[in-house]
């Protein structure tokens, strides 16, 4: 196992105004973490998502967050076998599936996650974890560099995610895709809206209106969050502010993660 470096922002710069990454390496893989300067933002239901918002993303409330990093893409398969020795994914050759390590891992609970963080940790000396809710938002509406956009990096879906109706069916059926095939948003990170729904830390409850600083979700509520929508969902659930829960223990293949560090 090798680490190239040993925390986030530590990669040379092509451009000195782009957000500062952190590339890591563990048994061969290679992943990169993208820096989130901190900032106070309005999470939920904005004006740009539209009059039609479900319930679940109301109201809008401000919150304000240190800065932290996040994963550029989704959990591959390859970077999880590579920290597991298997892979877990629903849609990969097990199943007949063509062999692709580079699309997302899928059919992963939010407890197995926790257990590949925790031994992702025990390889690197670093301590990755899930996203917070709000981190997640933030750095799906592009953080300090947001444009205001209804899905993460454009308003045309088609840009950004890979859902329902733009999959290829080459495979008689919708899939997953490739890791970053679609634009980035303004920090650089790929496919925060569609490919996978993404495991975060939180538990699921309906959100306050209160103001808040560096919030770590509810004390008490169903099961854990998952955001951003995925291939099997349509376009209008890929946007930004959708959320949902689902019990830690269940598992799909339309759920992966992302880490956040």
């Amino acid at each position: 196992m090798t680490v190239i470096s040993t925390s986030c922002g530590k990669d040379e710069p092509v451009n000195p105004d782009e957000p500062k990454t952190e590339t890591f390496t563990v048994n061969g893989v290679t992943f990169k973490m993208v820096e989130v300067a901190g900032g106070t933002f309005t999470m939920g239901a904005t004006a740009e998502q539209g009059g039609n918002v479900f319930d679940e993303e109301k109201p809008a409330h401000e919150v304000t967050l240190s800065s932290y990093c996040i994963g550029q893409t989704e959990v591959t398969q390859a970077l999880w076998q590579a920290v597991m020795g298997s892979n877990p994914s629903y849609i990969s050759s097990r199943n007949n599936y063509a062999t692709n390590l580079q699309r997302p891992v899928e059919f992963v609970s939010w407890d197995d996650c926790q257990t590949f963080i925790t031994k992702l940790n025990q390889l690197t000396g670093k301590t990755f974890r899930l996203p917070t809710e709000a981190e997640w938002e933030f750095a799906a509406r592009g953080g300090n560099r947001s444009q205001g956009y209804k899905y993460s990096g454009s308003n045309n879906p088609d840009d950004v995610a890979w859902y329902w109706f733009n999959i290829p069916s080459l495979e008689g059926y919708g899939t997953t895709q490739t890791v970053a095939t679609k634009a980035p948003n303004e920090l650089g990170l790929y496919d925060m809206s569609g490919n996978v729904w993404e495991w975060c830390q939180d538990l699921y409850d309906r959100y306050s209106s209160d103001a808040q600083t560096n919030p770590v979700g509810p004390s008490t509520g169903y099961g854990r969050v998952f955001r951003g929508g995925s291939w099997l969902n349509d376009a209008y659930t890929c946007r930004v502010s959708p959320r949902a829960g689902y019990a830690p223990t269940n598992r799909t293949d339309c759920i992966g993660l992302r880490l956040a560090l």
